[in-house]
C-alpha cells in the first residue's frame, strides 16, 4: 500500500489533475454576472427591453432568463475548450472578481446616470 505522495504521484499528468473546467466554471460566472449587468444597464438606459417572461416579475424574468442562457452557454463552451487543459488560476481569479465587479456596478442607480 503506497503513501499518500506516491498516488497523488503516480496520477500526475492524468486526466484527474486538470483544472481547465474549474477555472471555466470561475470564469463562466464572472461573464454571468457581467451579462446581467450589461442586460440591466441596456434596459435602463432605453436600448433594450427584455420581454416579461413572468407577468408577476415583469421584464426581470426576462432579464434574469437571457443572463442566465448566456452564462450556461459561455460555461458549456468554456469548458469545452479547457476540460484537457491546465489553466493558471491567478489570472482566472483576478478577471472572474473583475467582471463581477463591473457586472455588480451596472445594476446600480448611480452608475446609468453616468452612463445616460
Amino acid at each position: 500500500m503506497g503513501t499518500k505522495v506516491e498516488d497523488l504521484a503516480s496520477r500526475a499528468g492524468t486526466r484527474e489533475d486538470v483544472n481547465g473546467p474549474a477555472m471555466a466554471a470561475f470564469v463562466a460566472a464572472g461573464l454571468g454576472t457581467f451579462y446581467v449587468g450589461v442586460i440591466v444597464l441596456l434596459n435602463e438606459i432605453g436600448v433594450y427591453a427584455a420581454p416579461a417572461i413572468h407577468p408577476g416579475a415583469g421584464g426581470v424574468s426576462g432579464r434574469m432568463i437571457f443572463a442566465t442562457i448566456a452564462w450556461l452557454g459561455t460555461w458549456f463552451v468554456l469548458h469545452q475548450l479547457w476540460r484537457r487543459r491546465d489553466i493558471g488560476p491567478a489570472r482566472v481569479y483576478r478577471a472572474s472578481i473583475a467582471l463581477i465587479a463591473a457586472g455588480v456596478i451596472m445594476t446600480f442607480p448611480p452608475f446609468w446616470a453616468l452612463v445616460s
